[in-house]
């Protein structure tokens, strides 16, 4: 990698600096391919791919290192701790939605930031299919870490 300096990307006073890192090509890429940035998604659809990751995710560290993580329920202590994180979050979202939050602010890393979630209905859209996509990711992780012995007899490597 050659040699780059730091430059100012625009307004330095909000922080809006070109590094290697956020204006190579590579990270520029995979931003613009996260849902909070993907061009043509609603702000439902961005709510609940977002949701979907977050609930899904965090079902294994709290089945793996929860308080219950030896025991025969530390499947639905998991499901249910994820669950009542992501309702925590959808709470935080809400809050957030309340205080009317402006437009976005345009980024060295990301060419066009979309504005469905510039509004306080964009952002209410946004975290009522957070909710059911995080509690949805949960439910599905939770079905695979509960059916492992099934599905390794279906398909044994």
């Amino acid at each position: 990698m050659p040699n780059q300096a730091v430059t100012n990307a625009g307004d330095s006073q909000i922080s809006n600096l070109a590094t290697p890192v956020n204006s190579a090509g590579i990270v520029k890429a995979f931003i613009s391919g996260l849902p909070a940035y993907r061009q043509g998604l609603s702000a439902g659809r961005r709510g609940l791919e977002v949701g979907m990751a977050h609930g899904y995710l965090l079902v294994g560290p709290f089945t793996l290192l929860g308080p219950q993580r030896n025991t025969a329920n530390a499947h639905v202590a998991g499901l249910l701790a994820s669950i009542g994180l992501v309702v925590i979050l959808t709470a935080c979202l809400s809050l957030y939605a309340s205080v009317k939050p402006g437009p976005p602010l345009t980024s060295v890393a990301v060419a066009k930031v979309p504005t469905e979630l510039s509004t306080q209905n964009g952002w209410n859209e946004f975290t009522g299919m957070f909710l059911l996509g995080g509690a949805g990711g949960a439910v599905f992780a939770w079905l695979l870490l509960s059916n492992i012995p099934m599905l390794n007899s279906l398909a044994p490597f």
